[in-house]
């Protein structure tokens, strides 16, 4: 947990034609020669052209360049629903990482191009989430961490989720709720933490601003 929520914390654990010629030939007719008629040339049949078969529609591209800002990934429904009930977006106060798997924040960590955006205050309630760009070799990084740390896993929206929840109790026996969802397709990786709020709409808001 990042540094505005360092609230103390115990584990309880939850949990892809042929051409065709013709030609006339003399007939001799009781020993006189009958003039052979004018020869006449066939043109070839002409083979029959194929009908160009249309193209097939191209699949959606996968790869996407990283937004321009935070307002890029929000909108319609979603950022209403945001600021209705977790503004600000990206209030400087919240510090918070976007994963807390050592690997894969290892490798945001690691100079990716990447965009990150924040809601809420500094406080036990709050989302942090970073799009990166990353290599084929990168994307597989990730799926083995988050796959090997027990992340569930679903392939939807072209792509894949990986998701984790779990409840602790503060000091003062308050149950926190927190957890992670991932998400890679094509160049991209959309990784989200969340403390006492994580709608499941979120992540699939963000994926359907980046591949709509």
């Amino acid at each position: 947990m990042s540094a505005p929520h360092r609230t103390a914390l115990r584990f309880v654990p939850v949990v892809a034609a042929v051409a065709l010629l013709a030609s006339g030939c003399a007939t001799p007719v009781g020993g006189a020669a009958t003039p052979a008629p004018t020869e006449t040339s066939v043109s070839p049949e002409t083979t029959p052209t194929a009908t160009p078969t249309p193209l097939e529609t191209e699949a959606p591209a996968e790869e996407i360049a990283l937004p321009a800002s935070c307002d890029e990934l929000f909108t319609g429904d979603l950022r209403a629903m945001l600021d209705a009930e977790i503004a600000p977006l990206n209030d400087p106060g919240v510090t918070m990482y976007s994963t807390e798997n050592a690997e894969a924040l290892t490798l945001l960590e690691a100079g990716v191009p990447s965009l990150r955006c924040t809601w809420g205050t500094p406080s036990d309630r709050g989302i942090a989430t970073t799009v990166a760009l990353v290599s084929d070799e990168q994307a597989q990084q990730v799926t083995d961490a988050l796959t090997t740390a027990g992340f569930g896993s679903e392939s939807a929206d072209g792509g894949e989720y990986y998701r984790t929840s779990q409840q602790m109790l503060s000091m003062d026996d308050t149950v926190v709720e927190l957890g992670e969802t991932h998400f890679l397709r094509g160049n991209a990786w959309v990784a989200t933490r969340w403390i006492n709020y994580g709608p499941e709409s979120y992540t699939p808001g963000v994926v359907g601003a980046l591949w709509p």
